[in-house]
């Protein structure tokens, strides 16, 4: 078994995905018209507007909390310090890179996860690539291996993950038992998870902008108190991306590992997010305008919290001074020489609430995809059960094979999520020219099915009759 999926990651990881995720950036980039840069003013415009009055939705800012509790997670503070280790500082500069193309695809499949929602038997709002796949290709089949990958990678084996990055913190930091804080995480989780999505969204509001706030409010401390450094930081980044200064890696490696990383962190592309875009109810209620608050948390995750972390690491000097460390370790030494001796226990609480987050976030995703494979409600309570049981697993015992099956099964959805995408990309583009069209006459553009015979037969006309009531 090993060698099939230590071979399918091989394919995945190191062709596929790596290529084939930039590529398809850069051509929503390209075809849109560098939309994430000249409109992206209305991706924030888009977040403040007041949701529509639906009870089965969430609101928009929910949805955006939501998708950043599962993109910032511990990658933010370990997948950064590996990215500076491997490939030198150059590395944040193609994490940079891979982000601003990477708010195209994560527009693109938010915009096309709005367009084909549905409502369950309860009335919640449902959608993500398993539904555009399964209704805009006519491709049911393709939907459902990706609700069983995404099940696997993000539902049950990624929040063991986070679990055990949790454990490892807290009992670094506080000399916490691996099984007692997984215990502590699982029933925690459980009265967010047990609540459904909604719940998710709920906490997700309240926990994350405190969270990244905190993050960036004590980043910006250490900027403002070396801030003579700042300039050279950020002049040392640019050149050793581009090779003009000595790094470690060279521009060869600062580029992959810098690509990489990005990808790893904002998730665009892969086809998670989208899952509880398609649950948000936007005002003015257009695809686009969900599409528009997905590739603005691509823009939070990297370009804000990543770099946050790269450039605490790279002004305290431990790089320079020789550091053998990498991960969340190098991560915890950059912060002692800021804040002293605190550092420790505040990645220590960082990493708590960035794993924690991600683990609720995650499993709304898997939720989305057991209703797409009618798994009713007993389905759903399977996945809750077992995906506590996974994170209390995950707290004290690391298995290599389960976690690189997951690798296989996030590189699989990924890869039928991009060929999704890349298909119905003109369905995308005519969205895009609608919403902006209607945006020089109104505040508020409304999608009409009418405008689109293509997909009348494909959507939910009864939700978007709804909206313009």
């Amino acid at each position: 078994m090993d060698p099939i999926i230590n071979f399918l990651n091989g394919i995945f990881w190191g062709y596929i995905l790596i290529y084939g995720l930039l590529a398809v950036g850069i051509y929503f980039t390209v075809r849109l018209g560098f939309l994430q840069i000249r409109h992206f003013p209305e991706f924030i415009r888009t977040v403040l507007k007041a949701p529509s009055k639906d009870r089965g939705g969430i609101s928009p800012f929910q949805a955006l909390c939501t998708s950043l509790a599962s993109r910032i997670g511990t990658g933010n503070l370990a997948g950064v310090a590996v990215a500076i280790t491997l490939g030198g500082p150059g590395a944040i500069f193609w994490m940079w890179m891979v982000a601003l193309v990477g708010m195209a695809t994560a527009y693109a499949e938010s915009t096309l996860a709005q367009l084909f929602k549905a409502r369950d038997e309860n009335g919640q709002l449902r959608g993500g690539p398993a539904f555009y796949i399964a209704k805009g290709l006519n491709a049911p089949w393709a939907g459902a291996i990706f609700s069983v990958s995404l099940i696997i990678a993000f539902g049950l084996v990624f929040n063991a993950v986070q679990a055990n990055s949790i454990a490892g913190a807290m009992e670094g930091a506080f000399d916490l038992p691996p099984m007692g804080v997984g215990i502590f995480v699982a029933i925690l989780a459980g009265i967010v998870i047990f609540g459904g999505i909604r719940t998710v969204a709920k906490v997700s509001e309240l926990v994350v902008p405190i969270m990244a706030g905190l993050y960036l409010l004590v980043a910006f401390y250490v900027i403002i108190v070396n801030i003579s450094e700042v300039p050279h930081i950020l002049s040392l980044i640019v050149k050793s991306a581009f090779g003009y200064e000595e790094a470690l890696g060279g521009i060869a490696g600062a580029m992959l590992n810098g690509i990489k990383r990005g990808l790893f962190s904002n998730e665009a592309g892969m086809g998670s997010a989208p899952n509880i875009a398609a649950a948000a109810t936007p005002n003015p209620h257009h695809p686009s305008s969900q599409g528009m608050v997905q590739g603005l948390g691509v823009f939070i995750d990297t370009i804000l919290v990543c770099t946050a972390t790269a450039i605490m690491i790279l002004l305290s000097g431990v790089i320079e001074g020789g550091s053998s460390l990498t991960g969340v370790p190098l991560t915890q030494e950059a912060m002692g020489v800021h804040i002293g001796s605190a550092g420790t226990y505040f990645i220590a609480i960082a990493i708590f609430f960035f794993a924690f987050t991600s683990i609720i976030g995650n499993y709304s995703y898997a939720e989305n995809a057991v209703i797409f494979l009618k798994g009713g409600k007993l389905g759903v309570l399977a996945l809750r059960v077992v995906a506590l049981m996974m994170v209390v697993w995950g707290a004290y015992e690391s298995v290599a094979t389960v976690f690189n099956l997951a690798d296989a099964a996030m590189g699989l959805m990924a890869t039928i999520n991009l060929i999704a995408i890349s298909l119905l990309s003109g369905l995308v583009v005519k969205l895009t020219r609608d919403y902006f069209e209607q945006r020089k006459t109104t505040d508020s553009p409304i999608f009409d099915p009418k405008d689109y015979p293509e997909v009348s037969d494909k959507i939910d006309l009864n939700i978007w009759d709804e909206s313009k009531k």
